[in-house]
C-alpha cells in the first residue's frame, strides 16, 4: 500500500531534496521588495527580466556584507537552496552578497583559490622556514610606493645592520602580474638575499588583482628562495597570501619580523594559534552538524510508538505468562485429587506412602519450574524495559537535555525560530518550563 503523507511529512522531505541536491549557487539578479526585519535578518526577492526568486539573509551572513542593500542594486550572491515548509515556498538562503561587479572578481578569487589549493599550493609541507637571522632581504615591490617606504623606515630603525635589495615592479594594472613574475624570477636567479618580501600598501578588491593572478602564484610556488606575502591591510586577503611561506598583515609587520627574532617567533605563534581555532571551529561546526542529523533521525523513527509497542508486546507476555502459569496448576491439582480418589478406593498403605513421596517430589519439581520460569519471564521483562529506557528521549532528558517548542508545538532547533514576546516551553526530566523570548 502506498504511503499517505500529510502535509508537513511533504514540505519536510522536498526541503530535504532540494538542500542535498543542488548544493550552494551563484546567482545574479536585481534586489526588490528588501525588508529589513527588527531581528536584523534580509528578505528579499532577486529578479531578471522574466523571472523572479525569494530571499532570506540572516543576520550572521549579512553582517559581513559590506554593501548596504537597495531596491534596484544589481548584486552577485551565494546562496542554498532551501525550502519554507510553513508556506510550501522554496527560497534561497543566502551566505554572501556583493556588487555584481566586485562579486565577479571574488568569484574568480574563490574559484582560483579552490583550483590550487586542490593541487597542494597552500600545503603546509611546502612552505619554506624562514631564516631565523636574514642578513640580506629581497624587496618586490613598487619603488615609489609607500609600502618600499615603511619597509625600509621599520628594517634601518630596527636592524640597521641587514642589507636591502630592491626589484622595483609595478604593483597595480594590467602589466603588473608580469613584472612581478619577473623580479621574482630575477631574485632566484641571482639568488643574493636569504628572503623575500612581496609587498605593496592597501587597496581595494580590484587594486590587489595583480597578487591573485595564477601566474604570479605559481612563480611565488616555485621560488626557492622563502616568500613573505605582505600585501595591502590586514583585511585584505591575496592568492598569494596562501601560497607564500608566510604572509605578513602589512609590509611593516613584515619588515617587524624579519628585524627581530622575538617578533618572528610571536607571529608565527599568533599563526598557529589562529589555526588551532580555526580546527576547533572546524570540529565543532562538523560536531553540529552530526546532532543536526542525528537529531533527524530520532524524530523520524518516532521513539515514543516504539516504546508503546515494546510495553504493549510487554503486557502480552505478562498474560501469556500468567495463563500459562495457571493452566500447569490446574493440571497439576486434577491429578492429584485423581491420585486422591485411587489411594482411597484401594487404600494401599506402601503405595499411599510412595505415591505422597512422587506428590511431593512433583509440588517441588513444579514449584522449581514455575520459579525458573518466572525468573526467565523477570529477567526478558527487565531486559525489555531496559532497551526501552536506553531509547526513551525522557531518559535523554533526565541527563540534562531538554526540548523546547513555542505555542503550535514545534521544536525549536534553531534561533531564527523564535521571536521576541512569543512564549515557549522547556520540557525538562520532571516538568516543563515556560518562558517568554527577549
Amino acid at each position: 500500500m502506498q504511503s499517505i503523507y500529510t502535509v508537513s511529512r511533504l514540505n519536510g522531505e522536498v526541503k530535504k531534496l532540494l538542500e542535498s541536491g543542488l548544493g550552494t549557487v551563484w546567482l545574479s539578479g536585481e534586489i526588490s521588495n528588501l525588508t529589513i526585519a527588527a531581528s536584523g535578518h534580509w528578505y528579499l526577492t532577486l529578479k531578471d527580466h522574466s523571472a523572479q526568486v525569494k530571499c532570506a539573509m540572516f543576520k550572521g551572513s549579512n553582517s559581513r556584507v559590506r554593501l548596504q542593500p537597495k531596491n534596484g542594486m544589481q548584486v552577485l550572491v551565494r546562496a542554498k537552496l532551501s525550502l519554507y515548509e510553513p508556506r510550501g515556498d522554496y527560497q534561497l538562503i543566502l551566505e554572501s552578497m556583493a556588487p555584481e561587479g566586485e562579486g565577479l572578481l571574488q568569484q574568480a578569487f574563490d574559484a582560483l583559490k579552490f583550483k590550487l589549493a586542490a593541487e597542494g599550493l597552500f600545503a603546509s609541507q611546502h612552505k619554506q622556514p624562514l631564516p631565523t637571522t636574514p642578513t640580506k632581504v629581497g624587496l618586490i615591490t613598487s619603488a615609489t610606493g609607500a609600502a618600499i617606504h615603511d619597509l625600509l623606515s621599520v628594517l634601518k630603525r630596527r636592524n640597521p645592520l641587514l642589507q636591502i635589495i630592491v626589484y622595483p615592479s609595478a604593483v597595480q594594472g594590467k602589466a603588473a602580474t608580469a613584472q612581478l613574475v619577473k623580479a621574482l624570477q630575477t631574485a632566484n636567479q641571482r639568488n643574493e638575499v636569504d628572503v623575500i618580501v612581496l609587498g605593496r600598501g592597501g587597496g581595494s578588491l580590484e587594486d590587489l588583482w595583480c597578487f591573485n593572478e595564477e601566474a604570479l602564484a605559481r612563480a611565488v610556488f616555485d621560488s626557492t628562495i622563502p616568500v613573505i606575502s605582505a600585501v595591502g591591510h590586514e583585511v585584505d586577503v591575496t592568492i598569494c597570501d596562501f601560497v607564500a611561506d608566510l604572509r605578513a598583515a602589512t609590509p611593516s609587520a613584515a619588515a617587524e619580523l624579519l628585524s627581530g627574532n622575538s617578533e618572528h617567533w610571536q607571529h608565527q605563534l599568533q599563526q598557529l594559534n589562529a589555526r588551532l581555532v580555526r580546527a576547533i571551529n572546524q570540529q565543532l561546526r562538523q560536531q553540529q552538524n552530526r546532532f543536526q542529523l542525528l537529531h533527524q533521525q530520532l524524530q523520524y523513527h518516532e521513539p515514543r510508538k516504539k516504546l508503546q509497542l515494546q510495553a504493549q508486546r510487554l503486557d502480552e507476555l505478562d498474560a501469556r505468562l500468567r495463563r500459562a502459569m495457571q493452566g500447569r496448576l490446574t493440571q497439576q491439582k486434577y491429578h492429584s485429587e485423581r491420585l486422591s480418589q485411587q489411594l482411597f478406593q484401594f487404600q494401599p498403605g506402601f503405595q499411599v506412602t510412595q505415591l505422597q513421596q512422587q506428590q511431593q517430589q512433583l509440588a517441588a519439581r513444579l514449584s522449581r519450574g514455575m520459579r525458573t520460569l518466572l525468573d526467565k519471564h523477570q529477567q526478558q521483562q527487565q531486559s525489555v524495559v531496559g532497551q526501552l529506557q536506553a531509547v526513551s528521549p525522557l531518559a535523554t532528558l533526565a541527563r540534562g537535555y531538554s526540548i523546547t517548542s513555542n505555542q503550535a508545538g514545534d521544536v525549536i532547533q534553531q534561533i531564527e525560530q523564535v521571536k521576541s514576546g512569543e512564549l515557549l516551553s522547556t520540557r525538562v526530566a520532571n516538568g516543563v518550563i515556560q518562558s517568554v523570548v527577549k
